[in-house]
């Protein structure tokens, strides 16, 4: 059986299927928006990396809001390739600032969940900082991240299937030549989903965020 979300975020075209979940011993110091991969191939929600991912967040503090795209689980519409899934990103952002008003937000995605989040959330000026797991750069243009100004964190593995380390090290160079608040982290050994590799994904998105947070 589908394991449900405990959260329904109205929209369009008609809801978004979601899970709200507040830290359970760390001070809330914000919130967090975290975005699954590819629903074509299987993302959701409870993908284990997001899910991960999320607890890495709520330790440092941060309410996390997990959602699934359109046409995911119990949420309504139909997979847009990327295009209506920026209208669902738009909306959890709005979820969280109405429901948590002047909250920094820290946005994190997982390869698709990635490309759709960070497209937003490095204009939307309620997003402060910004995490991007399994950067897919064989899949899709990221070059309009050369202009982001945020503080921002790519977590990869060395043996990713679908972006290499060389070439994500290009895209930071070209970051770093506005903005110093960049940094990538390579996890060894590990490829895209991070199998045998997720405590360390967490420590480093626990560290990073920390440090953001300070």
């Amino acid at each position: 059986m589908y394991p449900a979300g405990n959260l329904f975020i109205a929209v369009v075209h008609g809801r978004l299927e979601a899970i709200i979940k507040e830290p359970r011993e760390a001070a809330i110091k914000g919130v967090a928006l975290v975005l699954h991969p590819h629903p074509l191939g299987g993302g959701t929600m409870h993908n284990k990396v997001i899910f991960r991912a999320s607890g890495a967040l709520n330790d440092v503090g941060l309410i996390t809001l997990r959602i699934n795209f359109r046409g995911v689980g119990q949420s309504t519409g139909e997979h847009d390739e990327g295009r209506g899934e920026l209208e669902d990103v738009q909306a959890a952002l709005d979820y969280l600032a109405e429901n948590y008003p002047g909250q920094p937000v820290t946005l994190c995605g997982f390869s698709f969940g990635a490309r759709v989040g960070l497209e937003i959330g490095m204009l939307d000026n309620r997003v402060r900082s910004l995490i991007s797991i399994g950067t897919p750069l064989d899949k899709y243009d990221f070059s309009f991240l050369k202009a982001c100004r945020k503080p921002i964190l790519f977590v990869h593995g060395d043996q990713d299937e679908f972006g290499s380390v060389p070439g994500l090290q290009h895209l930071v160079d070209e970051i770093k030549k506005h903005n110093t608040t960049v940094e990538l982290r390579v996890v060894a050994g590990s490829g895209h989903f991070f199998e045998g590799h997720l405590d360390e994904l967490k420590q480093e998105i626990t560290g990073w965020t920390k440090r953001q947070l300070d």
